[in-house]
């Protein structure tokens, strides 16, 4: 009896010892979970904080890494709504948006100001000298046909042999108007691609093909201008040369909407067509030149012009080369990087031929055919 008393203790307390053994290991357990809930309902307060946080470079997609050399700053996946009110946050493409966008608020301008022109005090006294003849025994009145100025004698009713010329004509307009419906389909499709690329890899590279095609149209409509005010009276070389620039603008259009060649990979030979475009124009402005280097109004639309190939000759290289952000990864995130310089340029040009424009229309205008 006693020994049953005995084991029956030996046991209790083995079972006791297993049972302490079997609390002592699960304490650890039960001490992970709470931590690990813990972290999670931290990660989920953060989320719900800021669910569209900036990423960095590992962190991004890889269709967003286009620049190895921008470290910080990326958005990603992010809806269209979010994407459009980081119009007026800061992150790596803002300032991207705001060169072209505010380049395209320009031209907009630029554009209402020539459909709309106000008179200057100049035209308006040549204007009234061309008007009132100077024999006051006749008249002055416009050939409503062919709109050209005759005199017509009062006595007999019949008009003049002798034509007056206006001090200006109006000369045709709508090349002008093609290169500014060019300009703002470039810089508003860039500002486009910049602020809603980050929505998905689909929509990305539909905007990114978007874009080079505004950068081929602006191209092309470029040379409308100069080539047919130029070549006004030889109107062969006007379908040679505006043909040529088309057909060659149609190419690169087609090929770069190949999606393989709207990755970065391809950065050096989307540039090599864009400068092959530019440097086409070399033909017509060495035969214009030519053609009339006499003329006073051939000298400023060198300088113009000159400052438009500088302007985008430098922001290709700044574009290519990746400069200054190679040199300091990180430190031109936000400002300063060579897409933003870049842009800047490409405003630089379009400015500098606008003004070249102006002057061809403006000596078309006076000379005539």
């Amino acid at each position: 009896m006693v020994e049953n008393d005995g084991s029956i203790r030996m046991r209790k307390s083995r079972e006791i010892a297993a049972i302490d053994d079997q609390i002592s290991h699960e304490k650890p357990q039960f001490s992970n979970k709470k931590n690990q809930k813990t972290k999670k309902n931290q990660k989920t307060k953060t989320e719900t904080q800021n669910p569209y946080p900036l990423l960095r470079f590992e962190e991004a997609p890889e269709y967003m890494k286009d620049n190895e050399f921008i470290l910080d700053y990326y958005r990603a996946d992010w809806p269209l709504k979010q994407a459009l009110f980081s119009l007026f946050q800061w992150h790596n493409e803002t300032l991207n948006v705001w060169t072209h966008l505010i380049g395209f608020i320009l031209f907009v301008g630029l554009t209402i100001a020539n459909l709309m022109p106000v008179p200057q005090v100049s035209d308006l006294l040549n204007i009234l000298t061309w008007s009132f003849p100077l024999n006051p025994g006749s008249n002055a009145s416009n050939n409503s046909i062919m709109d050209t100025p005759k005199l017509i004698d009062l006595k007999h009713g019949s008009p003049l042999e002798m034509d007056i010329s206006p001090p200006l004509l109006a000369a045709t307009r709508w090349p002008f108007f093609v290169f500014l419906g060019g300009t703002l389909f470039c810089l508003l499709s860039s500002s486009t691609c910049h602020l809603f690329g980050c929505h998905s890899h689909r929509l990305s590279l539909q905007l990114l093909q978007l874009d080079y095609i505004g950068i081929a149209v602006m191209i092309i409509t470029s040379f409308f201008p100069p080539i047919y005010y130029i070549f006004q009276c030889s109107p062969h070389w006007q379908f040679i040369y505006l043909g040529g620039v088309t057909i060659m603008g149609g190419f690169t259009i087609i090929t770069l909407l190949s999606p393989a060649l709207s990755t970065g990979k391809f950065r050096s030979f989307r540039a090599f067509l864009f400068m092959a475009m530019g440097l086409f124009g070399l033909l017509p402005a060495i035969h214009g030149t030519m053609l009339n280097w006499n003329e006073p109004y051939t000298k400023s639309t060198l300088v113009y012009e000159s400052a438009m190939a500088a302007s985008y000759l430098i922001g290709t290289m700044f574009y290519v080369c990746r400069i200054p952000e190679r040199w300091k990864p990180g430190w031109f995130d936000l400002a300063g990087h060579s897409h933003q310089i870049f842009h800047c340029f490409v405003i630089l040009g379009a400015l500098s031929h606008y003004g070249a424009a102006l002057v061809f229309l403006e000596f078309r205008g006076q000379v005539g055919c």
